[in-house]
Formats: C-alpha cells, structure tokens, sequence
C-alpha cells in the first residue's frame, strides 16, 4: 500500500532583518528600510516591504537601491539580535514537530505529517505556528503547506506577507502550471535564460518537455525539472542536514592594488571563517578564495588538504598562497572571499577518540 502524502510546511519570516528593526525602532515603522551600508560599494542585506515598493532588493548594490529610493533608511545589521529571534521561532517549531530542517535564520522546513501537537491538519498547524511567532516576537510570517518541499516553499511565497497558501494532494501540477519558470528552485538566472531560449517560460511549457531532452540541455538537473513540473519531489525534511561549507566575503570602497593588503584581508577572512569553524567544530579539508576585479570579473583557487584544517594559521596561511597566485593583478580588487567545504564528518577530537 502507498503510504500516505506528507504534511509539510514552510515558514518564511516576512522582510526578517528590516521588519526586526521596524519593531525594535517604532520611528522606522511604515518607511523604506534596508539593513545595509549606504557606501558606494555596499550592499543591500534585506529591505523592508515599504522599501520592495521602489524595487529595492536584497543583494542589490546600494548605490543603485538609492536611485530607486533615495529617501531609503540604511540601518547597520545586528545578527546576534537576528540570531536570538531566530532562536525563539525554532523554540516554536519543536512545540509542533521533531522533524525541523532551517534553512537560514528566518526559513525553515517542517514536517507535521506525525501531527506532534494533536490539531489534526497542517492548514491549521501552520495558521497555529504564525501566530505563536507573532505573539512572541512582534513579527509576521508566512507559510505554504504542502505535500512536497518544492511545493510548500513556493507556496508561502504565494500569499506574502502574512499569509498562507495549501497546495492539496494531487494539486502540484496545475499549482506550478502557470507559474514562470523563474520562481522554480533550482533556476538561477543563467538557467532561466537557457529555459527561456528553448521557449520554456511556465512551469506548463516545462511538463511539455521529454526527460531526455531536460538531460541533454540540464544534465543532472533534468530529472528534478522534469518531476518537479509534475509537481514530484521526494526530498524528505532532514533535522540533520550538515552544512556544506562556510565563507566569509567582504566588498571595499576602493579597489585594491596593494598585495599587502590583499594579504592581510584574506588572513582577515580566514580568521573570520576558522571562528566559526571552532564555535560549530566543523573543520574542513579544502579552503577557496574568491577574487572579484573590478570590471566584475572573477577568480576563484580552491586547495584541498589531506587532512581537515584544524588551526587559523593553517587556512591563512593557505588563504594568503591562493591569492598570490592571481598575481601580477589583472585589475584592481573590488571583493575577496574565503571559504571552507569538503568537511569531516566529525571533529578532529572526535575522530581521534574514536580509532
């Protein structure tokens, strides 16, 4: 026998780090906010829903956020409070279910299918959660309720912000019909274009296509385009998905020519990212560099050890001989980025006390 559809929900807080700065700063309320820098190399973090009205987005280069917007609020971030509020909604989510897979700070993926708090559907599970983290902490969010995770985290997306959206059982398909293939996960911008030259515009034209030609124009990602256009997605909610990597990256205001400097902020980054890696006591084995020029080109170098990087001298060390071979410089450095991946599946201390 089949087993039954699962319950799943997906809870995205709305406009997470500009609407905890509206509520902790009652004179920002109803006015356009990005927690960001308003220096001419910054870089839009989040941007409230007063602000998303001028087109302002996160991610956008500040400078262009005040053409669209030049009343914009900049407010500095303030992660230690975005990681305690964050703490609290979780606190929430485990009142409701065991099986919780976050996201980021503000997104999350449950799977009430075992209905741990008794209310006998994940329509009203979801209205219950919204309300618990309004009456916690002041601030909103929306969720999409679903079968599958594709289909839940499209969902809450649907009726923002503030409000659900249920896809039922046996739905998915006409849900993702009429949506254009851009708001489908796995569709960057590259891929959107790709999709769109072969005249794949909605998620309709993307069931229209056989799973041999997605292979031969996506490769490994045809499969999941062609079942999730069917509305398919087998992707259980996991509470232990470990984090592939973790990396640090930092845009100037002018750009950089001097090698000594350069050293001296990838040391800082490498610094930076070995913090965290001893807070989490994930230690990796590779270390990558990513260098941005200042005509938007890019570089990345990337070294993998035998063993896991278990020391800051050790990543800044690696960090400094990654960059210096990009040079002579092609071109004037406007980011430098270092990150760790290819982690061990338990810490260094661990493992010794293990063999």
């Amino acid at each position: 026998m089949e087993s039954p559809p699962r319950k799943i929900i997906h809870i995205d807080m709305d406009a997470f780090y500009a609407s905890v700065e509206q509520r902790d700063d009652p004179n920002l309320r109803g006015k356009p906010v990005v927690v960001g820098s308003p220096a001419a190399r910054g870089v839009i973090a989040a941007a409230s829903y007063e602000a998303r009205q001028f087109g302002v987005r996160s991610a956008m280069p500040s400078s262009t956020a005040l053409r669209k917007c030049p009343q914009l609020i900049f407010v500095p971030h303030r992660f230690e409070v975005y990681r305690a509020v964050s703490r609290q909604i979780h606190a929430i989510f485990a009142d409701f279910t065991d099986l919780i897979e976050p996201l980021s700070l503000d997104e999350a993926y449950l799977d009430v299918t075992a209905d741990k708090a008794a209310l006998g559907n994940a329509t009203d599970t979801a209205r219950l959660i919204r309300q618990r983290i309004h009456e916690a902490t002041g601030l909103t969010a929306s969720a999409g309720v679903s079968y599958n995770k594709f289909l839940a985290k499209l969902a809450s997306d649907q009726n923002k912000p503030d409000g659900q959206f249920v896809v039922g059982p046996g739905k998915g398909q006409a849900f993702v019909a009429s949506l254009p293939i851009g708001r489908f996960y796995g569709v960057g911008e590259v891929t959107e274009r790709k999709m769109k030259a072969l005249g794949i515009e909605t998620g309709e034209d993307l069931h229209r296509q056989s799973l041999e030609l997605l292979v031969r124009h996506f490769g490994r990602s045809g499969p999941w385009f062609y079942g999730v256009a069917r509305g398919i997605d087998e992707r259980p909610v996991n509470p232990d998905r470990e984090r592939k990597s973790s990396g640090s990256e930092t845009t100037f205001e002018t750009d950089l020519l001097d090698t000594t400097r350069i050293e001296a902020e990838v040391a800082a980054l490498a610094d930076k990212v070995f913090s965290w890696c001893e807070t989490a006591q994930a230690y990796g084995r590779t270390a990558t560099v990513k260098i941005k020029y200042a005509d938007f080109e890019q570089a990345t170098r990337r070294r993998s050890l035998a063993d896991a990087i278990v020391d800051a001298a050790t990543l800044r060390q690696l960090a400094r001989d990654l960059v210096r071979s990009v040079y002579p410089l092609r071109a004037g450095v406007r980011l430098l980025g270092v990150t760790v991946s290819s982690f061990a599946s338990a810490p260094p201390a661990v493992q010794a006390a293990l063999v």
